[in-house]
Order: structure tokens, then C-alpha cells, then sequence
């Protein structure tokens, strides 16, 4: 495996952890790619960002954005290109294609995220990166994957959630369908591109053979319908808008209060029962149209009975004081707004809350979720500029001078 270090022998951007070695080249945009290769980073590998020199990854035009005297900058790219080195490469011109080749017989993973077919167009698909590196863990994120009738299509994360299926189930009964609120399509391929990638990169250490990791957002966001597969397959049941409640458990869901909403989950028999005497009403766990999930969950009964119960019980509390008397009891959280999630003592208390440096000062964004016992977790470094780390880059990984680096940029190489 390559490190790249400068001539003390340490990068001062190196960061520790269990991928620390491993060297990626990240040919990604946006944010399917883009956040899988941060999570690599974040791990502690080498992540080598790539971007076109005429068009940079236009993640950078996001908002909101940081200015400073000397800059503006998008914290929306910092975000998820945290912990990066930054080169520069157009990937169709011969001198940027032979130094691609160069550079990835000196790594061990590369991510992209283009169409099916645009790295073969270039003449740097797989099958020709490997000549280079048997060893190459290649994981391509795509809209519907690298196989199948659909492998060509124009894919957004709208279109994951779209094809997946997650689409038509979102939203409540008398109303459109509505999207997830997030880019769930690009996230979850990117989780899953993350995990393959990691598996691949075993593999290859153990065999010394490298291989195509290939992750579709349809197929990923087909994995978060829970039970919506299963239901179709066994009853021909086709999953629908439900609004906040659950298909079969209840109570379990969305509830007014004094001063907004919380999720309540208080579905079993024992929590059930708990939430009833926390109330002052235990006999209602024992009301004989009550006193099972099956009955509570009876559509008329959860409609007419339960949910008015819980919403005369929540309304005369606020967020905070229901929560406190749930305590570790019953399953009972505030909504919360992102302004309250971001100023959650308990968020800071799983460092989930960091500090990335862009244009000079530090912003919050979220943290590793993944932690691990072993390591201790250490300050993120700012996202980089269009290619630069050209110098050092190419200098250790492909053996090129300063000044051949010079005529490469002048050329349009990179």
C-alpha cells in the first residue's frame, strides 16, 4: 500500500485509524461518492479528490456559503470532502488518461460515480485500471447499476427514491406522494458503496485480487422499505402513504404536545402499561378494548380510542417534560428541529457535532457515526482547492517533477 508523505516522510494531513495506508482516488462529485469517500477519510485513509480542471465538482456552487476576506467557499462541499487531497486530471486528454494509469498503480481503491460506460468510453474502465492493479478495488456508484436494462439511464437521487419504491409510500393517504426529505437515494449508496469497498479492499489484501464494487441507488433505497417487499411477495399487498403511523403496531408515531410534536413508541403490553400508570390512568392498561398490541392496533380502535387518550395525556406537556418523565422507561423523543438536534447535549456528548475549517473559520457539521474503542478522534481537516495537492501528488504517487507538473497544467492535462 502507498502512503504519500512529504520529505520528513510525514503527510501533515495523515490521519490515524484502522484505514490508515490506504490510498483512494476518488473520481466523484456531488454526493453519492463524494460522502462514501469521506466516510474512507474519515476512517483514515488517503482520500486523493480528482476534479476536471475546467470543471471542478460544481458542489462547490452549493450553498451556504463561508466567505472570508480572500474567499467564499461552499459548506455544503466541505462537508462531505472533509480530510482530502485535492488533485486536478481531465480524464480526456492522453496526458491526464496516461497519468490517471500511473496513479492507480499506486493506490488501492477508486471510486467513481459517473454513468455505466463513461469510464470504459475514456479507455479507463476496469478491466484497463487492473493491467496497472490486480490488486484494484474499483466501486462505481450509479443510478441502477452497472447490469440490467436500466444500467444507461440518467439517474438523480430524486430517481433512487423514485425507482426504489420509498416514493410511493411516503407521504399520508388522501395526498400525492411525497419525497423523503433528504437525499436519501445518494446517501445510502453511498453507506453501502462504503461497506462494499471496505469488504472488496479484505479481499484483495487477503487473495491480492482486486475487484468491481457496483452500488445502484435503486437498489439501495429498495433496502429501506422494510417491509413493504415481503408483504407484496407473500399477500400481494402494495405498500401506501400512512402519514406517521406504522403498518402494524400502534401506538407508534407522531403526537401533539404543549409546545410541538413527539414520537411516541409505546406499543407492547409492558410499555403500554407503564405509559398508563406514568399517567395516572392504570386501569386503562387493563380496559378490556385495550389491554393487548392487537387490540390497540385495531385500525377504529387506534383511531378512536388510543390516539385521543395519548393526545389528552401529551397536551398538557411540553416536549421536554414528556421526555423527562419517559426518562429510560418508554420509548418517547422530542421532534426535534435541527437547531435543537445541533445544540443536543447528547449529540455533543457522541462528538457528533465537529468543527471543519472553510475559508478560514470553523463550521459545524455532522461527525462519524461509526466509533470505535480504539481510536481516539482527532480534529478534521478543510476540504481541498482544485488540485491542490498537485505537486506533492504527483510527485509521490507518479514520480513527475515540479516542472513537468507546470507544462502538464499548461497542456490541459491537469
Amino acid at each position: 500500500m502507498t502512503d504519500i508523505s512529504d520529505e520528513n516522510g510525514c503527510w501533515k494531513s495523515h490521519r490515524s485509524g484502522p484505514l490508515s495506508g490506504v490510498t483512494v482516488l476518488d473520481v466523484t462529485r456531488v454526493v453519492a461518492g463524494p460522502f462514501c469517500s469521506m466516510l474512507l477519510a474519515d476512517l483514515g485513509a488517503t482520500v486523493i479528490k480528482v476534479e476536471n480542471p475546467d470543471e471542478p465538482d460544481y458542489a462547490r456552487t452549493f450553498p451556504p456559503f463561508v466567505s472570508s476576506d480572500e474567499e467564499q467557499l461552499s459548506a455544503f462541499f466541505a462537508q462531505f470532502n472533509r480530510n482530502k487531497l485535492g488533485i486536478t486530471l481531465n480524464l480526456k486528454s492522453q496526458e491526464g488518461k496516461d497519468l490517471l494509469m500511473k496513479l492507480v498503480g499506486n493506490v488501492d481503491i477508486l471510486v467513481e460515480n459517473f454513468r455505466p460506460g463513461t469510464m470504459e468510453k475514456l479507455g479507463l474502465g476496469f478491466d484497463t485500471l487492473s493491467t496497472v492493479n490486480k490488486r484494484l478495488v474499483y466501486t462505481a456508484i450509479s443510478g441502477f447499476g452497472r447490469t440490467g436494462p436500466n444500467s444507461s439511464k440518467p439517474a438523480y437521487d430524486n430517481t433512487g427514491q423514485a425507482a426504489g419504491g420509498l416514493w410511493s409510500m411516503n407521504g399520508y393517504a388522501d395526498r400525492p406522494p411525497v419525497r423523503v426529505g433528504t437525499i436519501i437515494g445518494d446517501l445510502s449508496a453511498s453507506l453501502y458503496a462504503a461497506i462494499g469497498t471496505i469488504a472488496a479492499l479484505r479481499e484483495a489484501e487477503r487473495t491480492g485480487k482486486g475487484q468491481v464494487v457496483d452500488v445502484s441507488q435503486q437498489d439501495s433505497i429498495l433496502t429501506l422499505t422494510e417491509n413493504a417487499v415481503v408483504r407484496y411477495t407473500t399477500q400481494k399487498e402494495v405498500a401506501s402513504p400512512l402519514g406517521n403511523d406504522h403498518p402494524f403496531v400502534s401506538p407508534y408515531g407522531q403526537f401533539a404536545c404543549k409546545d410541538g410534536y413527539v414520537f411516541f413508541g409505546g406499543y407492547t403490553d409492558k410499555f403500554w402499561a407503564i405509559t398508563c400508570a406514568m399517567f395516572g390512568e392504570p386501569d386503562k392498561a387493563i380496559d378490556p378494548e385495550l389491554d393487548t398490541m392487537e387490540k390497540r392496533f385495531e385500525p377504529t380502535t387506534a383511531r378512536t380510542k388510543v390516539k385521543p387518550l395519548l393526545e389528552r395525556w401529551f397536551s398538557a406537556f411540553t416536549k421536554a417534560e414528556l421526555e423527562d418523565m419517559a426518562g429510560d422507561k418508554v420509548p418517547l423523543s422530542a421532534i426535534k428541529t435541527i437547531a435543537e438536534v445541533v445544540e443536543d447535549p447528547h449529540v455533543a456528548a457522541r462528538n457528533m457535532i465537529v468543527n471543519v475549517p472553510v475559508a478560514g473559520k470553523l463550521i459545524g457539521m455532522f461527525g462519524l457515526p461509526i466509533k470505535l474503542s480504539g481510536r481516539e478522534e482527532e480534529p478534521n481537516d478543510k476540504a481541498p482547492a482544485p488540485g491542490e495537492h498537485n505537486d506533492l501528488v504527483f510527485a509521490k504517487l507518479a514520480g513527475i517533477t515540479s516542472e513537468e507538473v507546470a507544462r502538464l497544467k499548461k497542456a490541459g492535462a491537469i
